[in-house]
C-alpha cells in the first residue's frame, strides 16, 4: 500500500490527527522526522507503549526518520492521571528507569544510515532550563483557557483531590520537547496515544506561535478487547515488556489466549505481516478455529518482536510440553519456573505427599473423593505421565529441571503444579 497513512489506518493505528490531508502530503513528499515520547514512570514499558513502538517502526520502514524520546525530565513530573496525584520518584530512580527504557526501545528501530533513528533524553535540554526561561520562553505562548479545558485537566479539577501545579505544568514541558526536537533535528510530527492528544496539540501550538511553523500530530486509538474488558489487563497488572517484570512465557500466554475476534484484529495492529498474509491466516482460522492459528501466529510474532526469537522458541516448546506434546524434562529450569508461576499450585513435602494429596492441595480437585474419581477415569497425570496409584508418594525423582516443581494435569487441558518445601 503506497499511502502509509491508509496502511496505518487499516492496521488500527490511527485515531486523531491535525490536518490529515496536509499530513498525508508531508508523508508522501519525502522523508520527514517524527518522534514519540516515553516517560520512565515505571521500570518497564507496557502494552500501551508497544503500540507506539510499532507505529514508529512502520513509519521508519516507510522511509521516515524516528526519534524516540525517553523523558528523563518529564518522568520526574508525570502527566496527570485520570485520578489521584502521581507519586514523585527520586532522581536516581528515574535515571535508572530511563536507562532501562532506552534498552527496551533500541531493538525496535534501525539506528544506521542517514535516516537512522535517534534516542534522546529531554533532561538534556530541560535540566538546564531556568524557571524564568520556562515562564518567559515557553509559558508566554500558552493560554490558561485552553489548558483548563483539556479533558483530563478539567476532570481532575472537578475531583476531590484536585490537580497540583506540578502536573498541570506537564503540558508546557512536553510542548517544549516538540519545539526542541523541531529546532535541533527538524521534527515535524509527534505521535502518541489518544489520551495524549491535548499534550500533542500543546507542542503543535507552541511551534506555530514561537517558530511560525506548521507541524503535525497523530494519535493511536485505545486498543480494546471484543468483550469490552480492558486490553492489557492481567492478574499481575499490565502486560510489561521487561522480562523481569513479566516472563516471556507469561507474555506469550497473554497473546495466545486472545479470543478469535481479538486475534484477527491484533494481527493487524501488533505484527508486521502483510495484508495478504493476515487475511489468509484469518480465513484459515475461521475455517479451523480449534487450531488457533491466528492466536499462535500473533503470540509468536509479538513475543519475537519484544523478547527475541530464542525466547519465543523456548516458550513455544514449554507450551507444547506442558500439554504432553513435548518432553518436559528437556525444558530449562528458568522456563519451568516461568511456566509454573502461571499455574494454580501449592507447596508440598517430598516423601510424604501423595499424588492425590497434591491434586487436592493444588486446587485441581475439590477433595479426595473427586480426586479418586478423576484417577479412576484416567485423568490424573504427573509430569504428563498417567497415574494408576493415587497413593504413590512424590519423590525427588518427580522433580523437573531446577529441582523445585512437579507438573500436574487433570484430563487433557487443566494444569496445576506443586513446589517442594523439603
Amino acid at each position: 500500500m503506497s499511502d502509509i497513512l491508509e496502511e496505518l489506518r487499516w492496521r488500527g493505528l490511527v485515531s486523531q490527527s491535525t490536518d490529515e490531508d496536509a499530513l498525508r502530503r508531508a508523508l508522501a513528499q519525502g522523508s520527514l522526522t517524527y518522534y514519540a515520547g516515553f516517560d520512565p514512570t515505571a521500570p518497564s514499558l507496557h502494552h500501551g507503549h508497544l503500540v507506539q513502538l510499532i507505529l514508529l517502526r512502520h513509519l521508519q520502514l516507510a522511509g521516515h526518520r524516528p526519534i524516540a524520546l525517553v523523558g528523563g525530565a518529564t518522568g520526574l513530573i508525570g502527566d496527570p492521571r485520570q485520578s489521584g496525584e502521581r507519586v514523585l520518584n527520586s532522581t536516581d530512580t528515574v535515571a535508572e528507569w530511563t536507562e532501562r527504557l532506552r534498552g527496551q526501545i533500541e531493538p525496535f528501530l534501525d539506528f544506521s544510515g542517514e535516516r537512522g533513528a535517534l534516542l534522546v533524553n529531554n533532561l538534556d535540554w530541560t535540566g538546564p532550563l531556568s524557571a524564568i526561561e520556562l515562564l518567559r520562553d515557553v509559558g508566554k505562548h500558552f493560554r490558561m483557557g485552553t489548558m483548563l479545558t483539556r479533558e483530563i485537566v478539567a476532570k481532575r479539577l472537578e475531583s476531590e483531590e484536585g490537580l497540583s501545579f506540578t502536573e498541570f505544568s506537564y503540558q508546557l514541558l512536553q510542548g517544549n520537547d516538540f519545539r526542541e526536537l523541531h529546532r535541533r533535528y527538524g521534527a515535524t510530527l509527534q505521535t502518541g496515544g489518544s489520551d495524549q492528544w491535548g499534550n500533542l496539540l500543546a507542542g503543535v501550538e507552541l511551534i506555530r506561535k514561537a517558530e511560525g511553523a506548521a507541524v503535525h500530530a497523530l494519535t493511536t486509538p485505545l486498543i480494546t478487547k471484543a468483550d469490552g474488558t480492558k486490553f492489557g489487563k492481567t492478574e499481575g497488572g499490565a502486560v510489561w515488556l521487561a522480562p523481569d517484570m513479566m516472563t516471556p512465557y507469561a507474555f506469550y500466554q497473554y497473546w495466545v489466549n486472545a479470543s478469535d475476534e481479538d486475534a484477527a484484529r491484533w494481527l493487524r495492529t501488533f505484527t508486521f505481516r502483510s495484508r495478504e498474509e493476515i487475511e489468509a491466516i484469518t480465513a484459515e482460522s475461521a475455517e479451523k478455529p480449534a487450531a488457533r492459528l491466528a492466536q499462535r501466529t500473533l503470540a509468536g510474532d509479538v513475543t519475537t518482536l519484544v523478547h527475541g526469537e530464542s525466547a519465543t522458541t523456548a516458550v513455544q516448546a514449554a507450551s507444547q510440553a506442558l500439554f504432553g506434546r513435548g518432553e518436559l524434562r528437556d525444558l530449562p529450569a528458568e522456563v519451568v519456573d516461568a511456566a509454573v508461576s502461571e499455574l494454580p499450585r501449592a507447596e508440598v513435602t517430598l516423601g510424604s505427599t501423595t499424588v492425590l494429596d497434591a491434586f487436592v492441595a493444588s486446587g485441581l480437585v475439590k477433595g479426595r473423593n473427586e480426586a479418586r474419581r478423576t484417577l479412576a477415569e484416567g485423568g490424573v497425570y504427573v509430569n504428563n505421565v498417567k497415574q494408576d496409584d493415587g497413593d504413590r508418594v512424590l519423590s525427588a525423582e518427580d522433580l523437573l529441571s531446577g529441582g523445585r516443581h512437579i507438573l500436574l494435569r487433570r484430563g487433557r487441558r487443566v494444569l496445576g503444579a506443586v513446589s517442594v518445601t523439603g
